[in-house]
């Protein structure tokens, strides 16, 4: 392991294994790529000199637990870039909990590290740059999406206490940032925002930002980066599988064939069966009528909802493990041992495997972490049930499986996308008895917009400027399906309608 003491950007020490080393370079990334090549075994931890006492050696085998880590931790109260990042992207790695280890590509100076092996690669790829700061946000935001699992973790650093000087970065910086790695469009829309609800007028960050070119990599860098992690995230195997299912009995035997053949078997299938039709009984017959490999748990119920019925099955998990699967999902006989597996290889707590519908294609074959997270389609340890739930809110709406996938970060738990093995989701066609709720605001005049849920969302888990963007870009999106084609008249009743969208939203905190 080397670690590299810095401070004003420049490099004051490097230490490996307890002795001093020379390397003839002050700007810290070329000295890191020096390092790379020279050590390619090896961790490089870079730290604030001011920090040097602090830095938590007892964690980092725990915290760099295979090589495709990068892991940092700013003790600035605000990330390098401005809060403005969030009128461009709206992911979850924007608004960091930094109480727990947390997925984001937002990287810091002040503390941090990555294997040789993971950052060689870039050597060719990524212009040097004399801000430390920039080019370690630049790292992790161009190679996040080529597999490099990239944190703020906390633990890097032992009796925090206080937090460091830094410049407030120019709003020149964060232009340049946006041109370099969205979208061209993007950089429009951010002079926008500012000027909608900061009042700012930025044309000169806005001139200034296109004199750069977009930075791109290739997609397999890391590719020949072996990943083997040493955290134990599974003990005896054991898994539950849990099932919420309406009005699917077909698809729902054909469900539960393909579990019967699986080569590591459930211990459990949980399965939460609805009807809202009060004097009816259930379908599922085949339920007792043939064996099967595993233990069902079937329970009926006439409430109907998807977060109601997960959340009765979740409270009878037993296993070790639990896999959240759907009632008309079709995947073949080694996806659990292979997610599993998957699992242990990357140390991962909760999963997400390839869910395409009927002839939908991949786009990325990279294990990487993802923004989303499908309640038809992942792997979790069950301890992580305990502080976690399906929030009723969200009943009959959109983002309960997104809100969830919260929940499960703000935990510390990563979210990884496995491109293999792969659950097929047919998106079967409703059942016969299925009834179209009805929603507290659909009687409303004004009809809100966004959906309340969705607006419940982005109030538990957005910045304010995460929200503002998205409003900003509905706007748009909305005009170009809704009738009112008149913009002031539009622009009033988009207005009101998101402030219906907020009343509901607070209505359902509730819940």
């Amino acid at each position: 392991m080397i670690v590299v003491f810095h401070q004003y950007n420049k490099v004051t020490e490097i230490e490996r294994d307890g002795k001093n080393i020379n390397i003839l370079s002050t700007n810290i990334p070329s000295t890191l790529f020096k390092i790379a090549n020279d050590y390619p075994d090896d961790l490089i931890i870079w730290c604030n000199t001011n920090l040097k006492a602090s830095l938590n050696f007892l964690k980092l085998e725990s915290i760099f637990h295979h090589h495709k880590i990068m892991a940092s931790y700013s003790l600035t109260k605000n990330a390098f870039l401005s809060q403005g990042i969030g009128y461009v992207e709206g992911t979850p790695f924007i608004n960091i909990n930094k109480k727990v280890s947390y997925p984001t590509w937002q990287m810091s100076s002040s503390v941090g590290g990555i294997h040789a092996s993971a950052l060689l690669p870039f050597r060719n790829e990524i212009k040097i740059s004399n801000n430390f700061d920039y080019f370690l946000n630049s790292l992790a935001k161009l190679a996040m999406p080529l597999g490099l699992l990239c944190y703020s973790e906390p633990a890097l650093l032992k009796d925090i206490a206080g937090e460091l000087d830094k410049d407030k970065q120019s709003l020149y910086v964060l232009f340049r940032f946006i041109k370099q790695h969205y979208k061209l469009s993007w950089v429009f829309l951010l002079f926008l925002n500012f000027f909608i609800y900061e009042r700012k007028v930025t044309i000169l960050p806005l001139v200034f930002s296109l004199f750069y070119r977009r930075r791109r990599v290739n997609n397999n860098l890391l590719d020949l980066v072996e990943v083997q992690s040493v955290k134990k995230i599974l003990e005896n195997g054991t898994i539950d599988v849990i099932i919420p299912t309406i009005g699917r009995k077909k698809y729902l035997y054909d469900v539960l064939k393909d579990l019967s053949v699986q080569s590591h078997l459930p211990k459990n299938v949980i399965i939460v069966e609805q009807n809202p039709i009060l004097d009816s009984t259930s379908e599922l017959d085949y339920i007792t009528n043939e064996n099967w490999p595993f233990v069902i748990k079937h329970t009926f119920t006439h409430q109907a909802g998807a977060c109601n019925a997960r959340n009765l099955a979740l409270n009878e998990v037993v296993s070790e493990w639990v896999f959240l699967n759907d009632d008309d999902n079709r995947f073949g006989p080694n996806l659990i041992e292979d997610t599993l597996r998957n699992c242990v290889k990357y140390g991962s707590r909760v999963s997400n495997n390839f869910y395409p519908k009927i002839g939908e294609k991949k786009q990325n074959n990279n294990v990487n972490q993802v923004p989303f997270f499908g309640s038809g389609n992942s792997f979790i340890t069950s301890n992580l049930l305990e502080k976690a739930h399906f929030r009723m809110g969200f009943e009959f709406g959109y983002g309960e499986d997104s809100d969830f996938g919260m929940q499960l970060r703000n935990l510390g738990a990563d979210v990884l996308f496995f491109p293999d093995p792969e659950i097929s989701h047919l998106s079967a066609p409703m059942g016969g008895f299925r009834t179209k709720p009805v929603l507290a605001w659909q009687n409303d005049v004004i009809q809100p917009k966004p959906s309340p849920t969705i607006m419940l969302y982005n109030q538990l888990h957005k910045t304010p400027e995460q929200i503002k963007g998205y409003k900003t870009t509905l706007f748009f999106k909305f005009y170009k399906v809704q009738k009112v084609k008149n913009p002031i008249k539009y622009l009033n009743n988009f207005r009101k309608q998101w402030k219906q969208s907020l009343f509901w939203a607070n209505e359902l905190k509730n819940k």
